[in-house]
């Protein structure tokens, strides 16, 4: 008699590759996802001079490229940065409800960026004479380490994005859509952290740049033009700290422009979110009421601190949504 044949099966264990490409396309979506988790990680060292340079070629983002003066690495951990779930910034599940940093999933930024790209690198300490340099490339392999003289702090340079997944690629918009969301999402980082001054260059030519500010009309003007800001309602401040506090302002109702939807940037303890429903109706109802003419939308600039413990960052693996 035949042995029974047994079924193999048609499930299977992912290689680390496969597993690592789809973790990146959990995180990073665009080049503009990359210069996102680039800067927040650069706020998170402490930094008070960001600078972010963006190369374009004539169809796509060719390279991206953030540097910072924060705190660098050590050479040991300039390796770990690479590493999937490893970070500096939590140590077990407790750490997640009280969770004060912005890149708070650690290397796993680093290392979803470096597995559709080349990354390259280079980092120093204050306590160290020389720095790191690291390159590496699709699938986290690392091609070369090696020390070199660099100042204190980190830059990483961003080359041949979704190289090895190209219906990826294929997938992005034009150029000038894809360096609008780059211009979106510097405005909304510079925004959310006045403690740092921000540069953004296109091909070499300035695009942005401000300086530390310490008031909300000074942050405006800065990130947003200074035509705004002499739009703007004298800034509102209220709330009952260490709870909950709410510094903003508005547009005047006759300076409301007809974007659909409106024109409302919102942080939550330093992340810039997605404004949720909720508040835009809130702004517009207490905020408006009926002074808004028909067709024109609200524009609302609002930074809230809150309580930690109150708020859930970890529900969207870019971090553009929160939940209380």
């Amino acid at each position: 008699m035949m042995p029974e044949k047994r079924d193999a099966g048609v499930i299977r264990l992912l290689d680390d590759e496969t597993v690592n490409t789809i973790a990146a396309g959990e995180v990073i979506e665009r080049p503009a996802s990359v210069v996102k988790e680039l800067v927040e990680n650069a706020v998170d060292a402490g930094a008070d001079m960001i600078k972010v340079d963006i190369n374009v070629g004539t169809q796509h983002v060719s390279s991206v490229q953030v540097s910072d003066t924060g705190c660098g690495m050590q050479a040991s951990d300039a390796r770990m940065s690479f590493v999937r779930h490893a970070t500096s910034k939590i140590q077990g599940p407790n750490d997640l409800s009280r969770i004060h940093t912005m890149g708070f999933r650690g290397g796993e930024a680093l290392a979803s960026i470096a597995a559709v790209s080349r990354v390259t690198l280079t980092t120093r300490t204050k306590v160290n004479d020389a720095g790191t340099e690291m390159i590496v490339e699709g699938g986290g392999e690392i091609l070369s380490v090696s020390e070199v003289s660099a100042p204190q702090g980190t830059t990483i340079r961003v080359d041949n994005i979704f190289y090895n997944t190209p219906a990826r690629r294929k997938f992005l918009k034009s150029k000038e859509t894809e360096l609008l969301h780059i211009y979106r999402a510097v405005e909304a980082e510079a925004f959310a952290h006045p403690e740092s001054a921000f540069r953004l260059r296109v091909n070499g030519k300035e695009k942005l740049r401000t300086q530390r500010t310490t008031t909300m009309v000074q942050t405006i003007a800065q990130v947003f033009g200074a035509d705004i800001s002499r739009k703007i309602i004298p800034p509102l401040s209220a709330g009952t700290p260490p709870v909950m506090r709410v510094d903003g302002a508005i547009v005047r109702p006759e300076a409301c422009r007809p974007n659909a939807g409106g024109e409302i940037h919102l942080c939550v303890n330093g992340r810039p979110v997605t404004s949720p429903p909720q508040i835009v109706r809130a702004i517009r109802a207490g905020g408006y009421g009926t002074l808004i003419p028909k067709g024109r939308f609200p524009m609302a600039y609002l930074s809230i601190k809150i309580d930690t413990s109150l708020v859930d960052v970890n529900v969207h693996p870019a971090k553009r949504e929160i939940r209380s």
